[in-house]
């Protein structure tokens, strides 16, 4: 880790990814750092006004200052996988059959894209 926050540049490049669990449609935006890893993310979900929106947004928030901090992605996806709450069950990402929650989700899709760690 480091003792200093790298921001990302002004304009930068990001993947966007659209998730549906349970029904529930999302949007994961990840700005990426020049080489490729990720540096921020956010998450929009169908449920305006949801206490799940703003936790996401938080989750999301916590960790994007932990990457610019030198967090490993590794550390938030052994953290957060296997969460469990609603909503719950089957997506439509054939790696990711079924997600305990949208933040198990977020973070097993983040390793799938970026770890390389998903079995």
């Amino acid at each position: 880790m480091s003792e200093r926050r790298q921001s990302l540049p002004e304009e930068r490049e990001a993947v966007t990814h659209r998730f549906q669990i349970a029904g529930v449609v999302g949007y994961l935006t990840v700005g990426l750092y020049p080489d490729g890893t990720p540096g921020e993310l956010f998450v929009r979900i169908a449920k305006e006004g949801s206490i799940l929106k703003g936790t996401l947004d938080a989750a999301a928030t916590a960790m994007s200052i932990g990457l610019q901090y030198g967090v490993p992605l590794e550390v938030f996806v052994d953290k957060f996988r296997g969460w469990a709450f609603e909503p719950s069950g089957v997506t439509q990402t054939p790696e990711i059959p079924i997600a305990q929650s949208v933040l198990d989700y977020i973070v097993r899709w983040l390793d799938l894209r970026f770890g390389g760690k998903e079995e």
